[in-house]
């Protein structure tokens, strides 16, 4: 009699424990099923004369110089607890006004969903500071005092993006579009590279 109840007993708890597994891993597979890897957008925006800091400190100046572009991302590490993962963005632009030049850059970036509002707001914050710009000339406002220029600079970025809760696969966007000589460690021709100030707008698949 008290093996049997013993039996039963043993059997009872390894189906909850077994419950509780199948429950957890449904709930964790939910999390990462809610979550998307590819996204692809478009954003526009205009130049301005200072860096990033500059900009985000109300010390531009703006210039008629506009880009267009497309852009897509690929997300490569993602954590499993803390809102944070690694993505690899790319963009393919055209600059006009002053000049008619093609962008194309691609950067590792890092994204933090983190902040505290989000089940109201969701706000993510993008960053990369190292990462690869090529473009097909160079521009009047990337030459330095002699003339000369480099058509592959370093590529930044710092992005807020916003979202509903409820639909985190449309995203919209605010960028700072940046390349640079890195302090003049790619080149020293005194130009400081080219920023643009950009809105636009993603769908996460």
């Amino acid at each position: 009699m008290y093996t049997t109840v013993w039996v039963t007993e043993t059997v009872s708890k390894r189906l909850r424990r077994m419950a509780i597994v199948a429950i957890t891993s449904v709930a964790a597979w939910t999390v990462q099923a809610d979550e998307f890897d590819w996204s692809m957008g478009v954003y526009a925006g205009k130049y301005h004369d200072a860096e990033p800091a500059g900009a985000l400190a109300g010390r531009a100046n703006y210039v008629e110089h506009y880009m267009l572009a497309v852009t897509g991302s690929k997300t490569l590490w993602r954590h499993s607890e803390w809102p944070i993962a690694i993505e690899l963005d790319g963009m393919l632009g055209q600059q006009s006004g002053l000049a008619n030049l093609t962008e194309i850059a691609i950067a590792p970036a890092l994204r933090w969903s983190g902040l505290p509002w989000r089940d109201t707001l969701r706000t993510d914050i993008r960053l990369a500071p190292l990462g690869l710009s090529y473009t097909s000339q160079v521009g009047p406002l990337e030459a330095g005092p002699d003339g000369r220029g480099s058509r592959t600079l370093n590529y930044l970025f710092v992005e807020a993006a916003f979202s509903r809760p409820q639909t985190k696969d449309s995203e919209f966007f605010v960028r700072l579009h940046h390349r640079c000589a890195i302090y003049d460690l790619l080149n020293n021709y005194g130009a400081n590279g080219e920023d643009f100030l950009s809105i636009g707008f993603r769908k996460k698949f």
